[in-house]
C-alpha cells in the first residue's frame, strides 16, 4: 500500500490531471516545508514525534490579521459650536407663528406623558413628570424674578440651556431669561405648574435622571 501511495503517476495520467510527478528528493523537501508551515514553532524531531502519536489535519498556518481600531467620529467642540453659531437663531426665524405648531406638539406630548390632565389628577405626580419633561415648545411665563423687568414675560421656549431659557414672544422678540432667581409658570389644559429656575439649572437631556423635591424655594 505504501509503495502504491509513493509511486509516480504514469505520464499520460499526469497530463490529463495537470500534475507533474516530483522526484523523491523534491517530494521530501515539499513535505518537510509543508509540515514546518503547518506546525510552526516545532523542531524537525518534535514534528516527527508528533506525527507518530497523533493524527494531524495539515494546513498552512494563516497569519492573524491585526484588527484595526475603529475611530469614533468626534463631535464638535464647544469652541467650534460657538464659532459656527450652531445655537444662534437667525433673525428671520425669530417669528412666534413659526413655533406654534411646535407648541401644539408639545401639548400632546405632555398629555401623553401625564396620561391626560384631568381635574382629579394628582398635582404632585404631574409636577414630578413635568420636571423631567422636555419643555421645547412650551409657553413659559415669568411669574416671579429677582429682576422685575423679566416678570410677566411670556413666550414659546425655543432653546433651553443649562442656565437660561430662550423664548420667542408674540412680538417676535427673542428673550433670554436666566433660570436662577426666577419662577416660571407653565399652563396646559387649565393645569398651571410653577418651576423654580434655581433648582432647574441643568440641561434638559440631564433632567430625566435627576431627583427633584416636590416643593422648591427661591430667594427673591
Amino acid at each position: 500500500m505504501e509503495r502504491l501511495v509513493q509511486a509516480s503517476l504514469p505520464p499520460d495520467q499526469g497530463r490529463i490531471l495537470g500534475i507533474v510527478s516530483q522526484s523523491d528528493k523534491q517530494a521530501e523537501m515539499f513535505t518537510n516545508g509543508f509540515l514546518k508551515n503547518s506546525l510552526p514553532g516545532m523542531s524537525k524531531k518534535e514534528i516527527g514525534d508528533f506525527m507518530l502519536r497523533k493524527a494531524v489535519v495539515l494546513k498552512y498556518a494563516k497569519k492573524k490579521k491585526e484588527k484595526k481600531k475603529k475611530k469614533r467620529a468626534k463631535g464638535l467642540t464647544a469652541k467650534q459650536r460657538r464659532e459656527m453659531k450652531v445655537f444662534q437663531l437667525k433673525p428671520e426665524h425669530q417669528k412666534y407663528e413659526l413655533f406654534l405648531p411646535l407648541h401644539e406638539l408639545w401639548k400632546q406630548y405632555i398629555r401623553d406623558l401625564c396620561n391626560g390632565l384631568k381635574p382629579e389628577s394628582n398635582p404632585q405626580t404631574i409636577q414630578q413628570r413635568l420636571l423631567k419633561a422636555d419643555f421645547h415648545g412650551a409657553i413659559l411665563t415669568v411669574a416671579r424674578s429677582k429682576c422685575p423687568s423679566y416678570v410677566g414675560t411670556t413666550g414659546i421656549l425655543v432653546q433651553e440651556m443649562k442656565h437660561v431659557f430662550k423664548i420667542i414672544t408674540k412680538e417676535d422678540k427673542l428673550k433670554v431669561i436666566p433660570k436662577r432667581n426666577s419662577v416660571f409658570a407653565v399652563e396646559i389644559d387649565g393645569f398651571v405648574s410653577h418651576i423654580y429656575g434655581s433648582k432647574f439649572e441643568l440641561r434638559s437631556s440631564e433632567r430625566s435622571a435627576k431627583k427633584f423635591k416636590v416643593k422648591g424655594t427661591i430667594d427673591l
